[in-house]
Order: structure tokens, then C-alpha cells, then sequence
């Protein structure tokens, strides 16, 4: 008989068991839930910077006047952004907040071309973002509900606010 060069069915069976469990550690090192709690964060953190930029900028258009819904919130409260009528007060857990909505959906598309909404619970009658204003003036727009970094969401969960 010729030699015929090749690999075996042992060897061939041993290299695939060996790219398997090398993989499934890349796997888990990677944490592919982790990265997707981490990335809607990330988009919380875009979503409140715009809806902070699109009211200081409807207020610097407006020689100093905040938007008339804004302007009518009592000061140090925070409310849901969103349409409904009542019951966001059991909905934000990262601030208690007032059973009605403050309503941004009129503002305008020169300053927010929609209302941005929470990527995982977010809707137009509750966004799951907040906003307080203070007594002087100061605009303060959060997430409700951010995600913690560990795995399934647990872990302690950033702040997600920005005051301006």
C-alpha cells in the first residue's frame, strides 16, 4: 500500500473539541447581555442629552422663556416626559416622580424632531425619562429605569441625569 498523508478521525475530532471550548470561553468572556445592558445606557445617556439640548435650545430662542409646559411644572418636582394623563408616579425608579406627565410632543421639530423613548420600556405616553426644574430655572432630564452592568441587569445601576 501507498502512504496516504492526511489526518484522521481522531485528530480531526480532537482540533474541533478544542476550537469548541475555546470559543465557548471566548463566548463567555465577552458577555454578549452585559454589552446590551451597556449600549441601551448608552443610548439613555444620548436620549436625555438631546431632550436637554432641544429645551435649552427652545429657551435660548425665546429670550430666557422655557417651554410653556415646562414652565408650568412646580419647581422641584420631576415628572415623566410622556402623554399620559396620570400614573407615571409608579413607573420611574430611579426618582419619585408626579403622577402626571409633562407633555413635549409639541415643542416643536426645530428642537426635537421626535420624543426620544427608553430602548427597552419606553412609550409615547410614558418615555421612562424624567424632568424636574428648580427654582432657578435649571432643567434636570433623567432616565427612569437604567440597567445595571452585571448579568441579567443586576448590579447597581448608574445614574443617568444631565442638568443644565
Amino acid at each position: 500500500m501507498k502512504n496516504k498523508k492526511g489526518f484522521t478521525l481522531i485528530e480531526l475530532i480532537i482540533v474541533i473539541a478544542i476550537i469548541a471550548i475555546l470559543a465557548a470561553g471566548i463566548f463567555v468572556a465577552l458577555d454578549p447581555a452585559r454589552r446590551l445592558h451597556e449600549s441601551r445606557n448608552s443610548r439613555r445617556w444620548s436620549d436625555i442629552t438631546n431632550i436637554l439640548d432641544a429645551v435649552v435650545k427652545y429657551q435660548t430662542d425665546n429670550d430666557g422663556t422655557h417651554y410653556s409646559t415646562i414652565a408650568a411644572l412646580s419647581g422641584g418636582n420631576y415628572y415623566v416626559i410622556g402623554t399620559c394623563a396620570s400614573g407615571a408616579d409608579s413607573t420611574c425608579t430611579a426618582q419619585s416622580t408626579q403622577a402626571a406627565c409633562v407633555d413635549l410632543s409639541s415643542i416643536g421639530s426645530n428642537y426635537l424632531a421626535t420624543i426620544p423613548k427608553d430602548p427597552k420600556t419606553g412609550t409615547d405616553a410614558n418615555t421612562d425619562y424624567y424632568l424636574s426644574i428648580d427654582s432657578n430655572g435649571a432643567v434636570t432630564v433623567g432616565s427612569c429605569d437604567p440597567e445595571g452592568e452585571g448579568a441579567g441587569g443586576s448590579g447597581s445601576a448608574p445614574t443617568i441625569s444631565l442638568t443644565r
